[in-house]
């Protein structure tokens, strides 16, 4: 693995992750060649970002009709480390790896059944108003939350 900017300690960055959703890649998913599409790991970062805020109870409060609040992402970027095919089963580790004020930096691991690395990402998600648009604090209890999550399994 070469150096990725997010990541400054790789054993560290990759004990830390505490929440994991397993996926495994869709033949429609792939290209003529039996590889994963390149566009495909952002839905993969998606499916397991919305399970990982979906444990802390987050999904049902934003999208209920009376939550004036919803995420939005604002960046999202795929290292790309080992080529992944058709019918591997991955695993997409998710965490918080920084808490701002309205914003979380969120990174993501994809890891093979042998638990060789596959992809590595991360994004910033940006809490913002339904009716305006403009960033939305996090309240004290959300971001307990996340860090909680992180904690469990350090």
């Amino acid at each position: 693995m070469g150096r990725i900017s997010y990541i400054d300690n790789k054993t560290e960055w990759i004990n830390d992750f505490s929440f994991k959703h397993e996926i495994k890649v869709r033949f429609s998913e792939t290209d003529m060649f039996g590889h994963l599409n390149n566009t495909i790991p952002f839905t993969y970062f998606e499916e397991a970002r919305i399970e990982y805020f979906n444990s802390m109870g987050f999904m049902k409060d934003w999208t209920s009709a009376e939550c004036g609040e919803m995420p939005v992402v604002a960046n999202l970027q795929c290292d790309y480390l080992k080529q992944v095919f058709f019918n591997d089963i991955l695993t997409i580790h998710v965490k918080a790896d920084h808490i701002g004020n309205s914003s979380v930096d969120i990174h993501y691991m994809g890891t093979k059944q042998d638990g060789s690395l596959c992809l590595t990402g991360r994004g910033t998600i940006v809490q913002v108003s339904k009716a305006t648009g403009k960033p939305i604090p996090w309240t004290e209890e959300m971001k307990r939350s996340m860090w909680h999550t992180e904690l469990e399994h350090t």
